[in-house]
């Protein structure tokens, strides 16, 4: 047998000297908006994404000019916790260096979006002086780690919330290249370990994504993650964690090697057994994970290929813990908290709808001005900002002496008026014009399809039917749409493919139900759906059970099944 040849990214990252590579001295080359090509892959591990306005690419092709190159920063906030001082700090840097909006993701971090080259530095020194990094927030190590953001138990969501800054920490890369390169601190080299002592000197595979859920709530899609910790609560108090391992979502089109999964359940461990665990899948990862195509890189590709059973064996042993039999727990669904919440202990939390993530203020004449007013919320809150993995945003830990004052401002600024079930339940990635992988449009069409699809639910008695529809400029699944009732995902400009029958609570994947859709088509697609489900539907039946149960796609059991017969 011939060993394959491994991966170009590889030998990147082989010869990055612990990611460093040509970074610094790319910074202050003034010739170019960019930097070199193999630099672009070692700036992920740093949180930062080059990209370009593909809206004027072809005009300044015209002129001989180089792509305007501009850059995405990616800030980690493990478990979405975020200070007001924090708020006003990335406000103000959106506003000094980036465009002038904050982008809330659907890993519950914060990003830039068109910072240039000589803005880098600045940038990311500003997030790290009020005490947050990049570091690992994008590239092959274990990125952001998702938490459950609000529960009515304080108690359980302030220990999973400190468990997912802790498991942060001890997957953190070890390197001493970011504080060189950006904040300028001491050469690091000859005094570092002379490989990272959890990954090695290459890193992972590929990409590795980790979330902690508090039931009944499936607000992080916990069964998508690479490693998913779920929350097991008796008499109110956090017992363990069911641990599920395998879930990805990325896939490339008409390519039936590669698919989405959701992640398997090996067993139940208690609260002090986290780290080890993770350590143990992580480095079964780095060992085994496919490090000769890339498409095939993700843990879920090597439990498939290797089998759950191998890789729980493998888990026990590196871990020296005997996983118990997991627990019962139940998910009644995935959205987010809207409007207030009283915990148990007596603090408020105020939930709003972000559209895409997006913190901007609204054209002149609008009720809403978001960044504005979260900018005054910010300045007299008292407790803490909690980004969703659902891009949207909780005020919490309101005192309830101070919500009266909220309260006014939230009036003030339009903020937290209320949106329908379908856009509530929605999400997009960026698409277009920066991610340059979007094949379509994504977060700049997908509120006014919503739109013209409210119109629709409402002439079939369904405006307050929930739905979850998400929709992705590309095949790699950045806003989960393989697991939404409605998925929506670029093929070319102004064309998707169409997934169906994902459920309302996130235990199933969605099937392609038809390939290449004009854009100005999804209505009337969806709309005949539609009015099938208003007619025939069983009482309390969701959508994507409703599509399963009559045939308009097969049940998905195993990613590969995702390609249905329309592929």
């Amino acid at each position: 047998m011939v060993d394959k040849k491994l991966s170009d990214v590889e030998r990147i990252k082989t010869a990055s000297r612990h990611l460093r590579g040509t970074l610094a001295e790319g910074l202050v080359d003034d010739v170019t908006g960019a930097i070199a090509d193999d630099d672009t892959q070692l700036s992920k591990f740093h949180g930062i994404y080059q990209q370009d306005d593909r809206d004027s690419r072809a005009e300044r092709r015209k002129q001989k000019l180089e792509p305007a190159f501009s850059f995405m920063i990616r800030a980690r906030i493990p478990g979405g916790v975020c200070t007001p001082e924090q708020w006003l700090a990335m406000d103000s840097l959106a506003q000094t260096h980036a465009n002038n909006t904050l982008r809330l993701t659907t890993r519950q971090a914060f990003q830039f979006h068109g910072v240039i080259k000589s803005r880098l530095k600045s940038t990311i020194a500003g997030i790290n002086a009020c005490l947050l990094d990049t570091l690992a927030a994008c590239g092959d190590v274990n990125r952001n780690v998702m938490a459950s953001p609000v529960a009515e138990n304080r108690e359980v969501q302030q220990a999973v919330a400190q468990w997912a800054a802790d498991l942060s920490d001890h997957l953190t890369p070890k390197t001493g290249a970011y504080h060189e390169i950006w904040l300028d601190g001491e050469k690091q080299a000859d005094s570092e370990p002379p490989i990272e002592p959890l990954y090695g000197d290459t890193y992972l595979p590929r990409k590795f994504k980790m979330g902690l859920v508090i039931p009944p709530l499936n607000d992080v899609d916990i069964y998508t993650q690479d490693l998913g910790f779920i929350a097991v609560v008796e008499n109110h108090k956090l017992v363990g964690f069911n641990v599920s391992v395998g879930g990805g979502m990325g896939m490339a089109h008409g390519v039936r090697e590669t698919f989405p999964m959701l992640g398997q359940v090996i067993g139940f461990v208690p609260p002090e057994a986290l780290v080890a665990i993770s350590e143990a899948v992580v480095t079964t990862q780095r060992d085994f994970g496919d490090r000769t195509e890339r498409r095939h890189a993700r843990l879920k590709y090597t439990i498939d290929d290797r089998g759950i059973d191998w890789f729980k064996a493998q888990v026990e042993e590196r871990s020296g813990i005997t996983l118990q039999p997991e627990k019962a727990i139940t998910f009644t669904h995935r959205g987010d908290l809207t409007g207030w919440l009283e915990d148990d202990a007596g603090l408020w939390h105020y939930g709003i709808s972000v559209e895409n993530g997006r913190i901007k203020d609204s054209p002149d004449g609008h009720p809403q001005q978001l960044m504005t007013g979260l900018r005054q919320i910010a300045s007299v809150h008292k407790g803490e900002f909690r980004l969703t993995a659902n891009q949207n945003l909780i005020i919490s830990n309101v005192d309830r002496l101070d919500k009266p004052h909220l309260e006014v401002l939230l009036d003030e600024y339009g903020i937290g008026a209320e949106v329908s079930p379908l856009r509530a339940n929605a999400m997009a990635c960026v698409g277009f014009p920066t991610c340059g992988l979007a094949m379509a449009e994504s977060e700049r069409y997908l509120p006014e399809l919503i739109d013209q699809l409210d119109e629709s639910l409402a002439r079939h008695g369904l405006e307050d039917e929930p739905m979850v529809i998400r929709m992705t400029g590309c095949p790699n699944g950045c806003a989960r749409p393989y697991a939404a009732e409605i998925g929506l995902v670029g093929k070319s400009a102004g064309r998707y493919a169409v997934f169906l029958g994902g459920d309302f609570e996130g235990h199933r994947l969605n099937q392609l139900y038809k390939d290449n859709v004009a854009d100005d088509e999804l209505v009337g697609l969806l709309d005949s759906l539609f009015a099938s489900f208003a007619k025939d539907r069983k009482p309390e039946e969701h959508f994507g059970d409703y599509l399963i149960r009559s045939g308009v796609v097969a049940k998905t059991v195993h990613g590969s099944d995702i390609h249905g017969v329309a592929a």
